[in-house]
């Protein structure tokens, strides 16, 4: 079973290409947050999660997710990261994971899409995304053929930098950054609710037809991203930025 979450679509397109190439299921995990959908590991004879990469670590929401779910123990399980650059010392807590959760830890491997995160970088252009997006295509392609084999992903030395922004950078991250204080509509929001029908976590209400964030963000940048006029802001920080969304 290919496991993903997303919130701007580089994973899910990600997830969609390796689940084809290893004639494997998919499982939303944003259904499955939502209780749209429902976990069925048992019998999985490998679990493969396809996630973004925030703060150089799979997404806090996501760890919990295996954390608390009961899964097939002993199976083969991989880890796909995308992310704007690079994932640091991901690999050492992917594996801790596992070893909690008496999974057999197969290796994490990177998958660099284009940039979504516009509370603090720049979105690429159109073509530049198109671009990234082709750079991605073999190393996508390769993460699948080794899944599909049981082919282990090969470790990645990690350096100083790298342990460091897994390590104490991820954990004054979350709580400096990781909030949605600075959410707000425009008055060009027409009150659509796409983004609260995207936000994984159910973050998002509508008041009198505009959306109210709640105080549970993870900052995947869906309601931000996807939002058709362009009506939504974090603070000062996205203003006159593109928006990045994969469809």
């Amino acid at each position: 079973m290919v496991i993903y979450f997303s919130g701007t679509g580089n994973s899910r397109y990600a997830a969609k290409k390796i689940a084809s190439a290893c004639e494997d299921t998919l499982l939303n995990l944003t259904e499955v947050f939502r209780g749209e959908a429902r976990a069925e590991t048992a019998g999985e004879s490998r679990l493969v999660f396809v996630t973004p990469t925030y703060a150089w670590r799979i997404p806090k929401s996501v760890a919990r997710w295996i954390e608390e779910t009961p899964l097939p123990g002993g199976v083969p399980t991989w880890f796909v990261m995308t992310c704007g650059s690079e994932i640091g010392n991901a690999d050492r807590y992917n594996r801790e994971l596992c070893e909690k959760k008496g999974l057999r830890y197969m290796g994490t491997t990177q998958i660099v899409m284009p940039e979504n995160y516009i509370t603090m970088f720049k979105a690429p252009t159109q073509s530049e995304a198109m671009r990234i997006i082709e750079r991605a295509e073999p190393f996508i392609r390769k993460a699948g053929e080794a899944i599909a084999r049981g082919s282990a992903f090969p470790a990645k030395k990690a350096g100083l930098l790298d342990k460091a922004y897994s390590g104490v950078v991820n954990q004054v991250f979350y709580p400096l950054s990781v909030n949605d204080k600075a959410y707000f509509a425009k008055d060009s929001c027409n009150g659509c609710g796409k983004c609260a029908k995207l936000c994984p976590l159910s973050n998002i209400a509508l008041e009198n037809g505009k959306p109210r964030w709640l105080g549970n963000c993870t900052q995947c940048m869906a309601c931000i991203c996807a939002c058709p006029r362009e009506a939504i802001e974090y603070g000062k920080k996205t203003v006159g930025k593109r928006r990045y969304y994969l469809k």
